[in-house]
């Protein structure tokens, strides 16, 4: 038998894959006719429509002349800050005030048994007059010893050892007067006084227990108006501000400070600087500055965390922009403009400080510049089409902003 029994084989597998074939190209024809939307409602029924443009906030570049603001963080702390002890050591009798009340200087605040101090100043007392009536009697025999020393009727030895007994007596009256003094003292200080006015803390101690001299922490007192705010800034705003110093373009002090805490907007203590320190940290490279901040209505408590500006130097011209509208690639900030055609422009900027609540802008924009500081999360990638709405630099948008007809077309 031949080879040529396997022929008919052969033609069987290649009908069976022309079938296949063919049935494949019938499924790519049928996929483009439905993608074609033919035989339903008509052609491009399926297709979907491409989503509206973002609609955006778009405010003008401010240019103004201004004074720029270096900003800082800080503590608050009082200008007075006293820990009470007691000056005598005895059991507490009384705690007169009541926990965190604002209290005046000289207000009682503790008593401490004083039965055994008044025994002593009574005993001090008794004790000057006994030295006092010793004296008087030693003067009056030093006279007569003097006398009878004239009349040739008594001894020099005589009356000169009653003349020491005048100095002796005088002697223990003024020890006498120094220990009834310091026992006025101690019977005082049973009655503990606030030595400053301001904000009293918790009692660390109660009536009954014993509380020992200068050692025991009776409760702290704060000073509550004016604060003091203190704040490191790094070496290069310390020498530029040196370097503006030499040139008279700033005080060395009392240079406007304003100051705003973690739930207030802006800054709305106003006060000036009034310490900096005599080095720089080496360890940190900062410097430790201090404000003087009134405080009449005693917002401002110690140990608040505080948001610092300091005046930075004199007066220039600048671009400003809100700090909303500004975005960070990596290492650097760039903004979003309106451009031809309502589509969002990219703008690498390089900033400044703040001035006036807004941003001042180095270099990157140009005065004209329309600026999307609202919706900017929205914008995807440079050129994408917007729907601006114009508003002004700084405006706080609660809602979505509506496109404005005809809004940026240029």
């Amino acid at each position: 038998m031949d080879d040529t029994s396997h022929y008919p084989v052969r033609g069987r597998n290649r009908t069976v894959f022309g079938t296949i074939g063919a049935l494949i190209a019938l499924g790519a024809l049928f996929i483009a006719w439905r993608a074609s939307g033919a035989g339903e409602d008509g052609p491009g029924a399926g297709a979907q429509a491409a989503p509206p443009p973002p609609e955006v906030s778009v405010a003008p570049v401010v240019e103004r002349r201004v004074r720029q603001w270096d900003d800082f963080t800080g503590r608050v702390e009082a200008v007075e800050s006293v820990e009470l002890r007691p000056r005598v050591s005895g059991y507490v009798e009384r705690v007169v005030f009541e926990e965190g009340q604002e209290v005046r200087k000289g207000d009682l605040l503790f008593v401490i048994d004083p039965r055994s101090y008044r025994a002593e100043f009574d005993r001090a007392t008794a004790e000057l007059a006994r030295a006092r009536s010793e004296a008087q009697l030693a003067r009056s025999q030093d006279e007569r010893a003097q006398a009878l020393l004239a009349a040739k009727a008594a001894s020099r030895e005589e009356s000169d050892a009653r003349h020491a007994a005048v100095a002796q007596t005088l002697a223990a009256v003024r020890a006498a007067e120094a220990a009834l003094a310091r026992a006025r003292l101690d019977l005082g200080f049973t009655e503990v006084r606030a030595p400053i006015s301001g904000r009293a803390g918790r009692a660390l101690i109660t009536a009954g227990n014993l509380a020992q001299a200068d050692a025991t922490l009776l409760t702290t007192i704060v000073s509550l108006d004016p604060m003091y705010v203190y704040f490191e800034g790094d070496e290069q705003v310390y020498l530029r501000y040196l370097e503006l110093a030499k040139r008279g373009a700033r005080r060395a002090s009392g240079n406007p400070v304003r100051v705003g805490l973690a739930n207030e907007a802006g800054f709305p203590h106003a006060g000036v600087l009034d310490f900096l320190d005599n080095r720089i940290d080496p360890g940190t490279g900062t410097i430790r500055a201090r404000a003087l901040v009134p405080n009449p209505d005693h917002t401002l408590t110690p140990g608040l965390f505080a948001r610092v500006q300091m005046e930075g130097g004199t007066e220039l011209a600048a671009l400003l922009i809100d700090d909303k509208a500004v975005l960070t690639d990596q290492d650097r900030k760039y903004v979003y403009v309106l451009g031809p055609g309502n589509t969002a422009v990219r703008k690498d900027v390089v900033l400044g400080r703040s001035a006036d609540g807004l941003r001042v802008v180095r270099e990157g924009l140009a005065a004209g510049d329309r600026v999307i500081v609202n919706g900017v999360q929205k914008v995807f990638f440079a050129g994408m089409p917007v729907a601006p709405q114009a508003v002004a630099m700084g405006t706080r948008v609660s809602a979505a902003p509506k496109a404005a007809a005809g809004a940026g077309a240029n």
